[in-house]
């Protein structure tokens, strides 16, 4: 979350309240810009709001006075009129000055600029004597909130579609929360210790380059992710508790390119079998089709084993497997 400090009111700041580079909270001043003239303006307005309530005494008065008069025919029905009026015209002067004197009061404390959010103030722009201007185009600091951080991300609509289509079929659910969590790399190759979630995305395509916009956030309380700086993400969008993974150098192509594997067949035979195999998921391949959970897998010495040789299994010394999560 990133916020630039404009002035709201012009004039000539007086000081700097911050030290740059240094953590502010919302609402601290960081400017002083000269209240003289604001403060005069304020002055004034209450002088006038002060004068419309003597005037609006007068005409009140005036008028009950001609109210009991006008009956006995001691002033014409003219003249009551006219002083209703006035005590009418005196309520509505008063009321426009009593708008002068919050317009002035708030100028007045526009004079004081504060932080609009809390966060890491940059460099200032300007020094005591400059000259601020109301909402000027250039600001005087920007102040960037880094904990929590946000994460841009692009995903190919083909892999959106493909995962709206599993979880509207049930191939794969989503976590209890209901949340999509986020991991990431950073540009040195190390993982980020904080888990992040998906917050929202975008509802347009770039048509550049078939993707859609996703953002993530992610709490940074060291500020080890910063502003403009690129990072390498997995989303866990859902999880397939019945998918089956294999590691991608366990699997062959036949002479048809399709991708095929060795099991464990009766009287420990090796059967070559076709398999479909899906997206890569780090260095394995998802199994959509093709294997059955239980069956067994040949996964070593594979360059010495032909279909339909006796082996002598041994169990691999992978572990088992977690829920498959895309």
């Amino acid at each position: 979350m990133t916020a630039d400090v404009r002035p709201q009111v012009s004039g000539v700041i007086l000081k700097r309240l911050f030290i740059e580079g240094a953590d502010v909270t919302e609402g601290q001043q960081l400017y002083q810009i000269d209240p003289a003239t604001y403060q005069a303006a304020l002055d004034s307005a209450r002088g006038t709001l002060a004068h419309n309530e003597a005037s609006l005494t007068t005409a009140t008065v005036k008028s009950g006075r001609y109210k009991s008069l006008v009956g006995m025919r001691a002033v014409s029905s003219q003249d009551y009129d006219d002083a209703v009026a006035s005590a009418k015209e005196a309520t509505a002067d008063i009321q426009t000055a009593r708008a002068s004197v919050e317009q002035a009061r708030i100028n007045l404390e526009y004079t004081k600029v504060l932080a609009p959010i809390s966060g890491r103030i940059g460099r200032s722009t300007v020094t005591a004597g400059s000259l601020a201007v109301s909402n000027q185009t250039s600001a005087l600091a920007t102040i960037t909130k880094l904990d929590p951080i946000y994460v841009d991300l692009n995903q190919s609509t083909v892999t959106l579609l493909r995962l709206r289509r599993e979880l509207a079929s049930g191939e794969i659910a989503r976590d209890s929360d209901g949340g999509a969590k986020v991991t990431l790399l950073l540009e040195d190759g190390s993982l980020y210790p904080q888990a992040g979630k998906l917050a929202f995305s975008e509802v347009t395509v770039d048509q550049g380059t078939g993707t859609v916009l996703v953002r993530a956030v992610f709490p940074n309380p060291d500020h080890l992710l910063l502003p403009g700086m690129y990072v390498r993400a997995e989303i866990q969008e859902g999880v397939d508790h019945q998918g089956i993974l294999l590691p991608q150098t366990v699997v062959s192509r036949n002479a048809h390119g399709d991708p095929t594997v060795l099991v464990l067949g009766d009287g420990d035979t090796a059967q070559l079998r076709a398999i479909q195999a899906g997206p890569a998921i780090g260095t394995d391949w998802l199994i959509t089709g093709g294997l059955k959970a239980g069956e067994k897998v040949i996964a070593d010495n594979l360059m010495k084993v032909r279909p339909g040789a006796r082996v002598q299994p041994a169990p691999s010394a992978s572990a088992p497997l977690d829920p498959l999560q895309p």
